[in-house]
């Protein structure tokens, strides 16, 4: 036994360098200041919008008081209908409230803590290909796009769907890594399952990128990588299916009726008025596209360009070169693995945004935020160490170059507000892409400081613009980024379906009065009408057509049957013009809420309660 031991000078460990290890805790140091920052960007202030948008805080609602309104998302405890979307979201948002009550705080808080751990998982996913300094590039990055300010300090279901999507990017940049692959890849799929119980179909934007890193830079034969991919699309859809087939196979009069379908199905749901409908603009019940932007230049147009533009050249160039200098790199290289499933997620979504025909708002471009962010850090830092290359100098030139221009464009929108950012951005912006072009020749420190100078030029302008976007309370279904200029943020639009209305305490206390003697309190035409209304007075009021108006739940007979068996207290006719959106028509979709309307106001007398105009339903109607 003697002979096989091994000597004792072979078995000790040798002590870290003492720079490795004072490197390590800068690291982490750093690291944590950035998370505490974007903790502080994303939390502070927070209850200052209210609601915010007070279609899903109505549902949180109603799930935190009622088991069957949180599993299925319904707009109301008394289950009349649901919302427009799978309720993953509004599982996270329900169990904050029912931790620490309804209220602003409880209901933007999971928002915020979901922003934060995005910003954690891109940064690790980044730091395993490109080390430290390209992770805390990166973070920043994401943290400081407005329209991630935006979203992660709102209650959309986008916050969680693109934490949930950055996990599984992360998990399949970890089965690039391994050969123990597929177990990495079936917690990828399991994250992009729940994605799709966030906001369904738009996880599919992800999928080619991640199957495209996957197949080229996966460890084993192509044979096991496929295999290992069908792992992953059958974790895709048992984690992403089991809901669907749960609400399918519920007796419908057993559950609410599934909003924005006009035949009370979730499958509808998904393939119609959030599905297809949202690419061609053929959405039965829905709006169609408001704007006149399609094409290329919509990502840089007056609607979207704040939100997301700022960094989006600079992404685009860093991918492009990464690719060149990695091109005669391993097959397996974790680098351009990386590149590689990040460059397809920017670039599929930002095709899909830029051409859809249907709904799409400005917000949604936060789905791009994660792309943008990995492609800057993981490229600009390639570029980084290859300065001495005069084209790798020339990219970092041009990136630096043309964010500082775009980002005087962008701020030019705003001629009015902080007009010193715009020439500052740019003279710091020329200044640091004119020294770029020599950074290879420039001692260590003086070279470092031309990178924060570049750095700085860049992210400056988003910078501001997101503090201001987090600075401005919004509110609606439609927020907007910057500051409270022009009507240019909060964005609360037309009342009842883009904003809902706040009653006064005579209409709250009217509603609330006796509520606990009907199934609904009232009842009012879309969802936004309903919830302002059910906020305020604590008591279910029945959203009539869903979202839009234009759902067929309830149908005239039904509600006439719920009015003789004193279920409804009263109806509320609210702002809405019904079917009409903004000024557009809506032409498609059921009318029931129009007769439901108007049978009312031909039957009953009306009241008017704060300059609110309700019928009490349980009169004796007139004409009977």
């Amino acid at each position: 036994m003697s002979t096989l031991a091994v000597p004792a000078e072979k078995t000790q460990i040798r002590p870290e360098p003492a720079s490795g290890v004072r490197r390590r805790v800068l690291s982490r140091v750093a690291l944590g200041g950035l998370l505490a920052a974007t903790a502080a960007l994303y939390l502070w202030n927070l209850s200052a919008s209210g609601w915010a948008n007070a279609f899903y805080s109505a549902a949180a609602q109603a799930g935190a008081g009622n088991w069957t309104a949180m599993l299925f998302g319904s707009s109301d405890a008394a289950n009349a209908i649901t919302v427009d979307k799978t309720p993953a979201a509004l599982w996270v948002i329900d169990g904050s409230v029912r931790l620490f009550g309804l209220n602003p705080w409880s209901v933007l808080v999971p928002q915020a803590l979901e922003g934060v751990g995005a910003v954690a998982l891109l940064s690790a996913a980044v730091r395993r290909v490109s080390g430290d300094g390209a992770a805390l590039l990166a973070g920043a990055a994401f943290a400081l796009t407005p329209v991630a300010a935006l979203i992660f300090r709102f209650n959309n279901p986008d916050a969680l769907l693109v934490l949930l999507l950055v996990a599984a990017g992360y998990c399949v940049q970890r089965a690039c890594e391994t050969q123990r692959s597929r177990r990495w890849l079936v917690a990828a799929g399991v994250f992009v399952g729940f994605g799709f119980l966030a906001k369904m179909l738009q996880v599919v934007l992800v999928l080619p990128g991640f199957a495209a890193a996957y197949l080229v830079a996966g460890h084993g034969r192509m044979r096991r990588r496929v295999v290992d991919l069908l792992a992953c699309a059958a974790a895709v859809v048992v984690s992403g299916g089991w809901f669907l087939l749960l609400v399918e196979l519920w007796p419908a009069d057993k559950r609410p009726y599934i909003g924005g379908s006009q035949h009370n199905s979730i499958v509808e749901l998904v393939l119609g008025y959030n599905g297809i409908g949202r690419l061609t603009g053929d959405e039965t019940g829905g709006l169609g596209n408001l704007n006149s932007d399609v094409g290329w230049g919509r990502l840089f147009g007056t609607a979207m360009g704040l939100d997301i533009a700022w960094l989006l050249p600079a992404a685009v160039i860093c991918v492009a070169a990464g690719f060149v200098i990695t091109r005669r790199a391993p097959r397996t290289d974790p680098a351009r693995a990386a590149l590689i499933l990040w460059g397809c997620w920017l670039a599929v979504t930002a095709v899909v945004f830029s051409f859809a025909g249907g709904i799409v708002h400005p917000y949604y471009t936060v789905a791009l935020v994660p792309a943008i962010a990995a492609s800057i850090g993981i490229g600009a830092t390639l570029l980084w160490r290859n300065r001495t290359d005069l084209g790798a100098a020339t990219a970092l030139s041009g990136i630096v170059l043309v964010t500082s221009i775009l980002a005087a464009v962008l701020l030019s929108r705003h001629s009015d507000w902080m007009p010193w950012l715009r020439a500052t951005v740019a003279v710091g912006g020329v200044g640091a892409a004119a020294l770029l072009l020599v950074a290879g020749r420039l001692a260590g420190p003086v070279a470092r400081a031309v990178a924060a100078l570049a750095v700085a030029a860049c992210l400056a302008a988003p910078a501001v613009y997101a503090v201001a976007t987090t600075a401005t309370p919004h509110s609606g279904a439609i927020p907007s980024v910057g500051p409270a200029l022009h009507g240019f943020a909060g964005f609360p639009g037309p009342g009842g379906l883009l904003d809902s209305p706040t009653p006064g305490p005579a209409l709250s206390a009217t509603l609330a009065a006796d509520a606990h003697d009907f199934t609904w309190a009232a009842a009012a035409v879309g969802s936004n009408n309903a919830a302002g209304y059910q906020l305020a007075s604590g008591a279910p009021v029945m959203a009539i057509g869903g979202f839009n108006g234009t759902d067929p739940s309830p149908t005239l007979a039904q509600f006439q049957r719920y009015v003789a068996d004193r279920q409804i207290h009263y109806f509320v006719r609210g702002k809405i013009v019904v079917g009409h959106w903004g000024g557009a028509a809506v032409t498609t979709g059921s009318r029931e809420s129009a007769d439901i309307a108007e049978w009312v106001q031909t039957h009953y007398t009306p009241l008017t309660v704060d300059r609110v105009v309700l019928y009490d339903l349980t009169k004796p109607p007139r004409n009977s």
